[in-house]
């Protein structure tokens, strides 16, 4: 893991997806914690409206992500989509901070801010193009990328805890977001590889759009997809009611949301690096589904001890588990396409719409049923479905294969 890190912080174009991941995760843990806080008790949107605006995020950013995706492959233009997405991140907060109303909320958190999140998968399959010649490293250096993303949290977080508690007002999230977002931007523009100039080899893949979508639409892939989409809905569904759960607790504050919310990001990148040697002994399925099942445990304790001490130990287990679900899928999904790096990582924006689409449906559902407990229950009950049903699936395959 040592290496791993050495060598990202030497290799140029390392080192700059490891500043996007930074300032991108400066971005979602000063938004995604709050969105639900905001758009139902600051812009006065219903719980039902709410979930839409989830919905509409889900569905753009999976078809931004995409068309990137495809675009970037077909063109190996991965400079110019970068830029174009990196833009919707600073113009999304700052419609939230000139003007906020429920078009503003709707055109920042339903479209902006999921376009711009295609770059996240932007930046993956730019690093899996520059490690191309260290394959053995790849698990080592995904996993550091992604653990920096989950370090920002621990640190952006307790900031908010600390301004919130000296009466910031919630709405200052926007600027932070902005000035991001700006950032990210101008790493971006100054720093990503020009096209036709890499030292690895990005020739475009010469395929049509429907023939990008077929390699994408088969049966094995759309089936993990969705499976991975049933598993890391729990950690929508966490975000999503981490700041109403703390909100509907006598004694809990914004405050306490940031610091929660920091606490489970800090115990996600200790595990994160550690996965690199898991996997010597373990396979990526298995170590999907345990971390599944543990989340989903995660998730439907939260609003049961939300009132407890007790609750302050939660972030370990989802740090455990977390650090599993969050990162061996890109991975995962790259080797589902292995000759499509920008295809193969778009994939996370199609699992994060089948996540983000199950949390939505379980939002709405849970909440017409009986509130965030039961919300909580459901949406633990199908990442834990999810979760082993990959792992049968997988194996199955695998004596299929075999045989």
């Amino acid at each position: 893991m040592t290496a791993s890190l050495a060598l990202i912080w030497h290799h140029p174009t390392l080192r700059l997806i490891a500043g996007l991941m930074v300032l991108f995760g400066a971005v979602n843990a000063s938004l995604f914690p709050y969105q639900s806080y905001v758009a139902i008790n600051r812009i006065g949107l219903s719980d039902a409206r709410f979930a839409l605006v989830l919905l509409l995020a889900s569905v753009l950013a999976v078809g931004a992500s995409v068309s990137a995706g495809i675009v970037t492959d077909q063109r190996a233009n991965r400079r110019q989509v970068a830029l174009a997405t990196a833009a919707a991140a600073v113009i999304g907060p700052v419609l939230m901070l000139a003007a906020p109303s429920p078009l503003s909320l709707v055109l920042c958190h339903g479209i902006l801010i999921p376009v711009s999140g295609t770059l996240f998968g932007q930046g993956f399959a730019l690093a899996r193009l520059a490690c191309a010649d260290r394959p053995d490293q790849r698990d080592g250096i995904l996993s550091g990328l992604r653990a920096l993303l989950s370090l920002t949290f621990l640190v952006v977080l307790p900031l908010w805890s600390l301004a919130f508690a000296a009466g910031t007002d919630v709405m200052a999230i926007y600027g932070l977001a902005a000035a991001c977002g700006a950032l990210l931007m101008l790493l971006t523009w100054r720093y990503w590889p020009v096209d036709g100039t890499t030292a690895w080899a990005d020739p475009p893949s010469g395929l049509s759009l429907t023939e990008s979508l077929r390699e994408i639409a088969r049966g094995r892939v759309m089936l993990r997809l969705g499976l991975l989409g049933a598993i890391t809905a729990a950690a929508a569904l966490y975000m999503v009611l981490i700041s109403l759960v703390f909100a509907a607790t006598p004694g809990r504050t914004p405050g306490d949301v940031a610091l929660f919310v920091a606490l489970v990001a800090g115990f996600e990148v200790p595990f994160m690096l550690l996965l690199p040697r898991l996997l010597r002994f373990a396979s990526r399925s298995l170590l999907i589904a345990v971390g599944g099942v543990l989340y989903a445990c995660f998730l439907a304790l939260m609003p049961v001890l939300a009132a407890s001490p007790l609750v302050w130990l939660l972030p370990v287990l989802a740090g455990l588990s977390g650090a599993a679900t969050l990162t061996l899928p890109i991975a995962y999904l790259q080797d589902l396409m292995a000759d499509r790096p920008g295809a193969g990582s778009s994939l996370l924006a199609v699992q994060k719409v089948a996540a983000d689409s199950i949390c939505a449906a379980v939002f709405a559902a849970g909440m017409t049923a009986g509130g965030y407990g039961i919300t909580a229950l459901a949406g633990a009950l199908i990442a834990a479905a999810g979760s082993i049903a990959l792992l049968l699936a997988d194996r199955r395959r695998q004596r299929r294969d075999a045989a």
